[in-house]
């Protein structure tokens, strides 16, 4: 069993940044993707960021169009962390944030993944 905890949410102005951390309880280093999704107001769930655990190959690392070159996923494994690093945000960006794990296809739907924290608020504003 993995459960996960978001932190480093809050409001930024655009063009500012923020980290965000996911602590992961248990070992994440045995689930095959790790993953941040996020969630706007009336929007669907969404992908911004997956990795495959314990390799930052480049062809294991995806993001989505829109966050490409701004957002980076990372990974500690000592520490059984996920990081995701957004920087130049936008207001778009705004949402809850979620980290994701699981065993079943990197690049799927958010069914595709097990284990959910409980989110961590971004909001981009001036």
């Amino acid at each position: 069993e993995v459960q996960l905890v978001e932190s480093g949410g809050g409001l930024v102005q655009p063009g500012g940044s923020l980290r965000l951390s996911c602590a992961a309880s248990g070992s994440t280093n045995t689930k095959k993707c790790l993953a941040w999704f996020r969630q706007a107001p009336g929007k669907e769930r969404e992908r911004v960021a997956s990795l495959e655990s314990g390799t930052m190959r480049f062809r294991a690392v995806a993001y989505a169009d829109s966050v490409k070159g701004r957002f980076a996923i990372s990974q500690d494994t000592a520490k059984n962390m996920v990081y995701l690093q957004m920087n130049s945000l936008k207001p778009e960006d705004t949402g809850i944030y979620y980290c994701a794990a699981g065993d079943s296809d990197c690049l799927g739907a958010p069914s595709a993944y097990r284990y959910w924290g409980q989110g961590t608020q971004v909001t981009v504003s001036s």
